[in-house]
């Protein structure tokens, strides 16, 4: 369950001419809850123009940095986004949530690590590489990051940087699909590009696990190249900005109403709901203030647990096979199939 707190903002940076990162002044008192693995995310909520609105962005700054740092691009239609790059400043009062998220990295020693990042993909890629350099001296980090020009490419400097203090450990290779950069490639990342990698330039090296982060199309094609290599499922992690929709099991969803009883904090509710309405939006609109965040099925914040009757998700990125045989679902994908259905938020 996410629990919000008040704080103020201690910083907010220019990034690119989209993009800002924004720095949390945590209280001390906070500082244990707000510990955090490279690659989890926190909620920011904020009341913009009358309405609360969430939403879940990835931690870019390491664990031994001290700080809370996410970075936040403009998007088309983006609400928060558009408020955070253009309206938040240093001293704002926000409420953020306690990290939380499955994307992580806990490096170990005498480890290879390769990520494809697109974008503001960057940003939990960004916490994974800095947390591997300054915990595992014999490790090594390879970042491919795409982007449409240099200027676009938020942290450009900072990984510019990183690069040259860590020659050894830390290999960069940026791709522009809108720029001609020297000894850099031009396109995107897609099947040429990772075998490039995995095949040629870096053909002697075997690699312990990937992690990609960005659009889903790139997802899927170096997933599927990497597999068709030597890494294996369990060595390929992912975050995707957002995630299509499963035509058939959106078929399964029917016209119709279900009895549901929601238990959330210790308190149980009951009410009717059609079979067309997600369990998420249902919740809320019975004035249940159920845990959410992206509500597009990339994130873990509605997570929770079927009891009793059955509910079919449109989307899943994020729960493994066993545990949707265990009856867990993402509350923002799932709609009810049966007469009645119990949902468990709190024993997650």
């Amino acid at each position: 369950m996410a629990t919000f707190h008040k704080v103020n903002i201690q910083e907010v940076k220019q990034e690119t001419a989209f993009a800002v990162s924004v720095v949390f002044n945590i209280p001390q008192q906070l500082k244990a809850n707000f510990y955090f693995e490279a690659g989890q995310y926190i909620t920011l909520q904020k009341v913009i123009n009358g309405e609360e609105i969430r939403r879940a962005y990835s931690i870019c700054s390491s664990p031994k940095s001290n700080e809370i740092r996410v970075a936040i691009k403009a998007v088309e239609n983006g609400t928060f986004s558009k408020y955070a790059t253009s309206e938040l400043k240093a001293g704002d009062e926000i409420e953020i949530s306690e990290p939380e998220g499955r994307f992580e990295l806990k490096p170990e020693a005498n480890k290879n690590y390769i990520a494809f990042a697109a974008g503001s993909g960057i940003t939990p890629i960004s916490s994974m590489i800095k947390t591997v350099l300054e915990n595992e001296p014999t490790s090594k980090f390879t970042l491919v990051y795409g982007n449409k020009t240099a200027a676009d490419t938020i942290f450009y400097d900072e990984l510019n940087t990183l690069k040259e203090s860590n020659s050894n450990r830390f290999k960069l290779h940026y791709i522009f699909s809108r720029e001609d950069v020297k000894n850099q490639l031009r396109g995107r990342i897609d099947k040429s590009v990772t075998n490039y990698f995995v095949k040629n330039m870096y053909k002697e090296t075997s690699f312990d696990a990937a992690f990609l982060c960005g659009p889903e199309q790139m997802i899927n094609e170096v997933t599927n190249t990497l597999k068709g290599n030597y890494f294996t499922k369990e060595n390929i992690h992912f975050e995707l900005f957002t995630a299509s929709i499963d035509e058939e099991a959106a078929s399964e969803v029917k016209e119709g109403t279900t009895e549901i009883t929601v238990l959330l904090d210790d308190e149980e509710t009951t009410f009717t709901m059609p079979q067309t309405d997600d369990i998420l939006a249902a919740s809320l609109r019975n004035h249940l203030d159920a845990p959410y965040s992206c509500q597009g099925g990339v994130c873990s914040s509605c997570m929770c647990k079927v009891t009793e009757g059955k509910a079919i998700m449109v989307k899943n990125t994020i729960l493994t096979d066993s545990e949707v045989e265990e009856g867990l679902i993402l509350a923002c994908q799932a709609y009810p199939t049966t007469p009645k259905i119990s949902i468990d938020f709190d024993d997650v």
